[in-house]
């Protein structure tokens, strides 16, 4: 098979700045217009109500935020990644935790002041109001998903599944906040333009949440209609799928990139995975390769010829669309060589390539590798034995022995994919090195249980 060859194009802002320019640009402007609203908007009752409006504005903000940041929109994510909007998305998700909080308990004590009475005493009585009751049922969804998407409860208490599942309760707090929305007397609900400035910004975010999660997911499922080609054992533990479909020259993928796969003939259709592509796409057909960590990708070799396939992606900024430099230097730890082999086989000018694993039984796709190599002028490196063993102790990615193995560091473009631990290794030690930050380009592995 033969990749579809993508050049190297520089531009004079670099991708990731430039959305991050569009994307705070939106955000900026937006936050404007909402604080001149409300600063030349009437108050609330009193002061302490004010000031409870205030977050609640805020807070339908955060809510506008997080939809943005998981609503896929091709342009950004490309650029951005899903790695990136991900530690934004909690960061926001932890700060809607808190406005909400905020917005809720300055409510109550706003009417218990005005009223003369006790906070018990008013909660009870504002839970008797319809608009007050429905802002009482969102702010407790947020509330519980959010203290369920705390670290311990994911790691220690839930299932991935379980959590996803529980995730998706936001959705019905937004419903409910919206409603709520509509119901209470805002800034916006003063002046005609300020509702309607209003209205249009919500249905702008969930427009764009919808065509990115469902329409173009569904219609581009229904345009290449994926299904199984071939299923390889590549070792005990690993195995390629290979996918073939109609038109998939159409399918705007690139090397380094991953889709969310779902096999619902199989697995059932809630039960999704991503997995890079191992190969480079070639405009007929695309290839995972995965290993058994979990139910899914143990199951993945017992795959059916000809089952069908739902994609979701590609996604992931992991690609030479950010490459600055002509020379690379591509860095794989396990089965992290899979994007990794992918970016090799589209490279373009001087490329070296290191490969980490504990021993050569556990190196993956390597005759692959080695013919890649060969064909492209690229110099690979299979790095084996266990980290710090050994006298002087094996220590491949401190920042001396990683000059010493590509002296040219400095002006290359380094790709680094492989477990948490060897990433953020290989990272530290090329602020070390004093290796340009735009020229560094990773991909957190592992972040999804199969």
């Amino acid at each position: 098979m033969t990749a579809v060859s993508q050049p190297l194009r520089r531009t004079v802002v670099p991708p990731v700045v430039a959305a991050r320019i569009v994307l705070w640009t939106v955000i900026v402007v937006n936050l404007i217009i909402v604080e001149t609203l409300f600063f030349t908007s009437s108050g609330g009752k009193n002061q302490i109500l004010t000031v409870a409006k205030f977050f609640g504005l805020h807070t339908a903000l955060a809510m506008m935020f997080q939809l943005l940041l998981v609503a896929r929109i091709p342009w950004i994510e490309r650029r951005l990644g899903m790695d990136r909007l991900t530690v934004w998305h909690r960061w926001v998700g932890l700060t809607l935790f808190w406005t909400v909080l905020t917005h809720g308990t300055l409510i109550v004590l706003g009417y218990a002041t005005l009223d003369g009475v006790s906070m018990f005493k008013t909660f009870g009585a504002l839970a008797g109001v319809p608009a007050s009751l429905l802002g009482m049922c969102a702010a407790a969804t947020v509330l519980f998903v959010a203290t369920t998407s705390i670290s311990y409860f994911r790691r220690k208490v839930l299932s991935y599944e379980v959590w996803h599942s529980l995730h998706i309760l936001l959705y019905v707090a937004i419903g409910l906040a919206l409603v709520h929305q509509s119901l209470e007397p805002t800034s916006f609900s003063e002046t005609t333009a300020g509702k309607i400035y209003w209205w249009m910004l919500w249905a702008a975010v969930l427009t764009t949440l919808l065509v990115g999660r469902v329409v173009l997911p569904i219609w581009r499922n229904i345009q290449h209609r994926f299904r199984v080609a071939a299923v390889v054992p590549e070792s005990d533990n690993v195995v390629s799928v290979h996918i073939t479909g109609r038109n998939l020259d159409k399918l705007p993928a690139r090397a380094g990139q991953f889709c969310v796969w779902r096999f619902p003939g199989h697995f059932g259709l809630l039960q999704a995975n991503p997995f890079s592509l191992s190969s480079a796409p070639n405009g007929r057909s695309l290839r995972l390769t995965a290993k058994a960590v979990g139910k899914t990708s143990a199951g993945l070799r017992h795959l059916p010829v000809g089952t069908r396939v739902f994609i979701e992606g590609p996604y992931g900024a992991f690609t030479a669309l950010h490459q600055v430099r002509e020379a690379s230097l591509l860095i794989a730890g396990g089965v992290g060589i899979t994007p990794i082999r992918s970016l090799l086989e589209e490279s373009v000018g001087s490329v070296v390539v290191l490969y980490r694993v504990q021993n050569m039984t556990d190196a993956v796709l390597l005759p692959e590798l080695q013919a890649l190599a060969r064909d492209r002028g690229a110099r690979l490196h299979v790095l084996t034995g266990r980290t710090g063993a050994g006298d002087p102790p094996n220590t491949p990615f401190e920042p001396a022995n990683l000059a010493a193995l590509v002296p040219d560091i400095l002006h290359r473009d380094v790709f680094v994919c492989g477990p948490p631990a060897m990433t953020n290794a290989v990272l530290r030690s090329l602020r070390a090195l004093n290796v340009p930050r735009l020229q560094v380009h990773s991909e957190r592995f592992g972040f999804a249980g199969g």
